[in-house]
């Protein structure tokens, strides 16, 4: 028998609870507020034509054989505001902050929900969460070496007509940036959705396997309202997602 708590003392737990998110969210949001440059420099590294992916391409087509080397290209980022780099600034820290206390956050969630379940109901509890973090950090890191940088290359470079040069503003791009991070490490669990949806005998592998072609419509319908309106970001994000559908056909099997 679980033991039981009241109601007034499950608030206390959840509002010292909060305060602790808030406090910590806080500290860590001064401490990256507070290193400008080494954040920045991380932050645009993907607009720069010498990416480390796009180094990477190269020197593994170098080894093929072939003489391929990215063409450089320089894009302008520019500020249109009075406050414009100053509120980029604090937001980015926010939004830095808030990646790096994630493991922090779910820590509390779990210290919060544990005495509430069994003990075979905690270990699963503990796989379930390390395994959704770890799919939110292969989509981070998904959308900041491969999805980002090589959007960016093609949406910054591109141009109607020679007359017409790029010029892209800081707050576009920061809000690009984050909002593909953010929405990639989300979309990333859907093994882990098709697993509990499985679980709970809404979906089988089967099922999964008979509506792929529906499936890959429905994939890209949600690649386009996460992605910037273009056919080219689409298809970068519709084919992990749709390595994702067929990864959760495979869990669901096992």
């Amino acid at each position: 028998m679980l033991p039981t708590m009241p109601l007034t003392e499950h608030l206390e737990v959840l509002r010292k609870m909060l305060w602790r998110l808030v406090c910590v969210l806080s500290v860590i949001t001064v401490g990256v507020f507070c290193f400008k440059e080494e954040v920045f420099a991380i932050l645009l590294a993907p607009k720069e034509y010498d990416f480390v992916t796009f180094r990477y391409i190269e020197a593994l087509l170098h080894r093929c054989g072939s003489a391929f080397v990215f063409e450089p290209y320089r894009v302008q980022l520019i500020n249109t505001e009075l406050s414009g780099q100053f509120m980029a600034h604090l937001s980015t820290s926010f939004y830095v902050a808030a990646l790096l206390a994630s493991p922090y956050v779910l820590l509390e969630l779990f210290g919060f929900v544990m005495p509430a379940l069994y003990d075979h109901e905690k270990r699963l509890a503990v796989r379930v969460g390390a395994v959704m973090y770890g799919l939110f950090v292969v989509g981070v890191l998904m959308n900041y070496f491969v999805l980002f940088p090589i959007s960016f290359r093609f949406l910054g470079t591109y141009q109607v007509s020679d007359v017409v040069e790029n010029t892209i503003t800081l707050g576009s791009y920061i809000s690009s940036f984050t909002t593909l991070t953010f929405m990639m490490g989300l979309v990333f669990q859907l093994p882990l959705v098709c697993w509990f949806l499985g679980r709970v005998g809404l979906i089988t592998s089967d099922l999964m396997r008979r509506y792929r072609r529906h499936a890959f419509v429905a994939i890209m319908i949600v690649a386009a309202v996460i992605t910037p309106p273009d056919l080219f970001t689409l298809g970068l994000v519709t084919v992990p997602l749709y390595l994702l559908y067929e990864v959760s056909i495979w869990v669901l099997r096992e």
